[in-house]
């Protein structure tokens, strides 16, 4: 990846709607190589997808926890991933380094559904017990760059 197709990432994560001529324009390239460039990033997975970011709100979910979870043994990510995958709410996972197992992002409608969201993680017999943490407020996020 060059310094171009890096400029082109930069406008595309602040516009993902933005044309290829409007790009081309930003970064002194005509609409068709902005596209070549595009569909190669595409091609190679450094571009994974286009998306809108949606308010949480706007779909009626309004609260939000990070869980850490503590396993009583060692979990593969795989089978991390199957047991937290399933339950809608769970709308990110990481493995972390530290005396937790793994961070997870929960997003619900209130607090009820929250608390039911993390007895649902606990339902899985080999987690220890978790700790959670509620968002009282988004302050800042941003396009990874």
């Amino acid at each position: 990846m060059d310094d171009i197709d890096r400029r082109i990432l930069a406008h595309l994560l602040r516009e993902a709607r933005a044309s290829f001529q409007e790009i081309g324009a930003k970064v002194g390239l005509s609409a068709p190589a902005v596209k070549r460039r595009v569909d190669k990033m595409v091609a190679s997975r450094q571009i994974t997808g286009f998306t809108a970011m949606v308010n949480p709100a706007a779909l009626g979910w309004k609260t939000e926890a990070y869980v850490e979870v503590y396993y009583r043994d060692n979990i593969s990510p795989a089978d991390l991933r199957r047991s937290l995958e399933r339950i809608p709410q769970v709308v990110g996972v990481w493995t972390i380094a530290g005396e937790a197992d793994a961070l997870v992002h929960v997003i619900a409608t209130d607090m009820a559904e929250i608390e039911s969201t993390v007895e649902r993680i606990r339902e899985n017999t080999r987690v220890g017990r978790t700790r959670s943490s509620i968002v009282m407020s988004r302050i800042l996020e941003r396009p990874r760059t």
